[in-house]
């Protein structure tokens, strides 16, 4: 059990980041029985008796007595190293004269930034930045795009875990590890543009006509496209009359072909409620007071109806692609009606058009009864916005979680992006593969509607990605069931019996079925004299039961 010091302001990411790091936990009583006693930017008691006392801050006073260790600088933000990981850190960060063993350095002094000493028969660590105020920002502003490879948030709870189990403690968790699988994998697809029939002699029609053309030939002379790519889009760019006068097919329609390349696996489409409505405007977006025209888009959900109910009946999810869903709780449920209304089914989930969103989206969502958000992630690169591949709750919500986005296809492949040739952009994924395989989670894709078609041609690299999450032990959902997964695992409690000391972990959400079981994770690391530093420490010395079917579970943490 992990007894928790925190400011009282704290309180909310405080039991936040408990439910990431889903270990046995409550805020610090004097009565209460701790073999960990986590200390973050609050006075502790006079006396703390836990085997291990860890005092985050970047406060440059003293911690207490024989605690002390003078402090060699103080910087106002930068990145420290834990076995070699970069961890961003976005608030004050202390360096120390060194004493114990260093776990944290500062990247750019060397410096020990962390460090674990044995007193006595107690262990302390004391690490030198302000873990909440971390998860906070993280969770509230994101990461800028330079960091956006690096899942902060989630490298700070590996360092707690590694804190623990190094100075030979034992600890429980249900890490975010679906039963049977190494992570899961979220299938999305936006729908900006749904037909190009309905975009004539508009911005939409004439940059298409320059990507398909003169674009095209450009990146066949550079290697990134072949000549067939590029006679399939010369041909698509001359079909293209006839597409308007309804005697060629209209190649931005077959999106529903998704259902032959995804063979089988589950995914969600995010649809646009009405055609031509720009809706409110950003300052960063607006262009003399106006939202520009080309932000609203070119058909009507009941134009695609036919698809809509198609890919339903197959078992996709159809969500909201919002325009001022964000923003206006009477404007989201009337978009949410629209979609439904269409696709025969309540409408849980949403995404904004282009990504809006800010402070208070998450409260307008949830006033118009929204279960999930999935708008956290970058437009201009990929990767961990908030830090993590958690599902999370969003600060200002009650019971609304988000379902952050990671990887978008314009992102890799477009010039004013990341521009990735695809050998580029699979080493570039490669490491989101990797740390869902370490630290499961949800990796969420987002391929555009029209990115399997002319003059994108992306569709060989999905299906290449497809086998790599394959291979990787990915679980496919749908982002609906992908957050009702992750609703069971918040729903969990940790129960510590007074009397004999048993845990008893108890899951309140319904099973159903429809997404696999949790694990319930045993960390039981031999006692040590010695504080264990190597990266790998949370790998070894555990095991795993799966709570499949069980709502209850006893056991002995000792």
């Amino acid at each position: 059990m992990i007894g928790v010091i925190a400011n009282p302001s704290d309180e909310g990411i405080v039991r936040e980041f408990f439910e990431l790091f889903k270990t046995p936990w409550e805020f610090f009583r004097d009565a209460g029985q701790y073999d960990v006693v986590l200390c973050a930017g609050a006075s502790r008691p006079a006396v703390v008796s836990a085997r291990l006392l860890i005092a985050y801050g970047a406060d440059s006073t003293s911690v207490g007595g024989k605690h002390d260790v003078p402090v060699a600088a103080r910087t106002q933000s930068g990145n420290v190293s834990s076995s070699g990981t970069t961890i961003p850190l976005y608030g004050s960060v202390l360096t120390f004269a060194r004493s114990g063993v260093s776990v944290l350095e500062n990247c750019q002094s060397g410096e020990p930034a962390g460090y674990v000493a044995r007193l006595e028969d107690k262990w302390f660590a004391r690490i030198g930045y302000d873990l909440f105020y971390e998860v906070q920002t993280l969770l509230t502003q994101g990461q800028p795009a330079a960091n956006a490879s690096i899942p902060a948030l989630d490298l700070h709870i590996a360092l707690l875990r590694n804190l623990i189990i190094g100075c030979g403690l034992p600890l429980i968790e249900i890490p975010p590890v679906p039963a049977g699988y190494s992570f899961i994998a979220c299938l999305t697809h936006d729908l900006d543009h749904a037909s190009i029939r309905r975009h004539k002699f508009d911005s939409t029609m004439f940059g298409f006509l320059y990507r398909a053309t003169v674009a095209s030939a450009v990146s066949t002379a550079r290697g990134r496209l072949s000549l067939r790519q590029l006679m399939t889009n010369w041909a698509a760019a001359a079909k293209l009359p006839f597409v308007y006068l309804g005697l060629a097919e209209d190649f931005w329609y077959g999106f529903d072909r998704y259902l032959d390349l995804e063979d089988g696996r589950p995914s969600t489409f995010f649809v646009i409620p009405f055609a031509g409505r720009p809706g409110a405007k950003r300052p960063e977006h607006a262009i003399n007071g106006n939202v520009p025209a080309t932000r609203s888009a070119g058909y009507d959900v009941f134009d695609i109806a036919e698809k809509i109910q198609r890919l339903a009946a197959a078992g996709c999810e159809i969500a909201l692609h919002g325009i001022d869903a964000w923003n206006d709780t009477e404007k989201a449920l009337e978009e949410a009606k629209r979609i439904s209304d269409v696709s025969a089914a309540r409408t849980t989930g949403v995404r904004m058009h282009w990504l809006y969103s800010d402070q208070e989206s998450p409260s307008v969502l949830e006033e118009a009864d929204f279960s999930y958000d999935s708008t956290v992630g970058y437009n201009e690169t990929v990767g961990y916005r908030a830090g993590t591949a958690q599902v999370f709750k969003p600060l200002r919500a009650r019971r609304l979680l988000e379902l952050p986005l990671h990887v978008m296809d314009t992102a890799l492949f477009y010039p004013d992006y990341l521009d990735l040739t695809d050998d580029e952009a699979s080493a570039w994924l490669a490491p989101l593969l990797d740390h869902g395989v370490r630290y499961g989670g949800a990796l969420t894709v987002n391929w555009h509607d029209r990115s399997i078609a002319p003059e994108r041609l992306w569709d060989g690299f999905y299906v290449r990605l497809l086998g790599e999450l394959t291979q990787k032990g990915a679980l496919f959902c749908t982002a609906a069931q992908a957050v009702a997964w992750f609703q069971m695992r918040r729903s969990a409690i940790f129960e510590k019996s007074a009397i004999d000391g048993e845990v008893c972990v108890k899951v309140s959400a319904e099973h159903g079925g429809a997404v696999p079981g949790l694990r319930l994770r045993c960390h039981r690391p031999p006692a040590t004299q010695a504080f264990v530093v190597e990266s790998d420490v949370s790998e070894i010395s555990y095991t795993d039961t799966i709570l499949s079917n069980r709502l209850e579970f006893r056991f002995q943490n000792s």
